[in-house]
């Protein structure tokens, strides 16, 4: 899908830069997500991705460049009640029921509409059950219903189909792009390369630099290269060669 170059950006990320200690975590990376757009970071753990999803809800201050999202610099306390960020861990409480997460949630958010969050992750029949007692693949199922119950803008997902076995991956993927066509910003990282095929743009990401951007299509096309694995590697080595 091609967008418009006067879309509005959901995200806009100029020359960022952090650091932990000596580690370069983010190396002077830009980039924007128009609205509406699914947008995947695909690179390899430790490449900045959770870094930088991180920059785009406040929880790190970085030491030079700027963040903005839905057209406010961050960190800004009404815009971020508009964002759902999943963390690579679920953030959940375990002697609780489903439910009872879900809920808790949703009051923070000012909401009380929490059955078609546990409808998008098919867990209505086990809403009930003790959240310890879930199968790792459920609690992250349930860790999303409950960054999407406030139906946010922006949705941030680190890593979010882990444990989650093909048949649910698909239909989990097939509700974000729902949300997608109605108007919400979907950024997913992953190292999964076969996910990037379900992103309308990709950043590939390595060593806290955009390698590349574009559709898997266009990216692979770029590279010369059948398969989006072959095209990272081939993007990187063009990037080492040049330096």
């Amino acid at each position: 899908m091609a967008f418009p170059s006067n879309t509005p950006a959901a995200v806009e990320v100029t020359g960022l830069h952090k650091r932990f200690g000596h580690i370069t975590a983010l190396d002077g990376i830009s980039l924007q997500v128009p609205r509406g757009q699914v947008y995947g970071l695909l690179g390899p753990n430790g490449a900045g991705k959770t870094t930088l999803i991180r920059c785009l809800v406040g929880l790190l201050r970085w030491e030079d460049g700027d963040v903005r999202v839905l057209d406010r610099p961050i960190p800004d306390q009404a815009v971020l009640s508009q964002v759902g960020y999943m963390t690579q861990a679920p953030a959940l409480y375990g002697d609780i029921t489903a439910e009872e997460n879900v809920r808790f949630f949703a009051a923070i958010h000012g909401t009380s509409d929490i059955d078609w969050a546990l409808q998008f992750v098919r867990l209505e029949s086990r809403r009930s059950s003790l959240t310890a007692e879930l199968s790792g693949g459920m609690r992250t199922r349930l860790s999303l219903a409950c960054t999407i119950v406030h139906r946010p803008r922006l949705l941030l997902l680190d890593e979010p189909t882990v444990g989650v076995d093909p048949q649910l991956r698909a239909e989990l993927w097939d509700g974000l792009r729902a949300m997608a066509a109605d108007g919400a910003t979907i950024i997913v990282s992953s190292h999964v390369m076969d996910e990037a095929e379900r992103c309308d743009r990709l950043g590939l990401i390595l060593e806290g630099r955009l390698l590349a951007e574009g559709s898997a299509d266009e990216l692979r096309s770029r590279a010369g290269a059948d398969r989006l694995e072959e095209a990272f590697l081939a993007l990187a080595g063009a990037r080492g060669d040049v330096s």
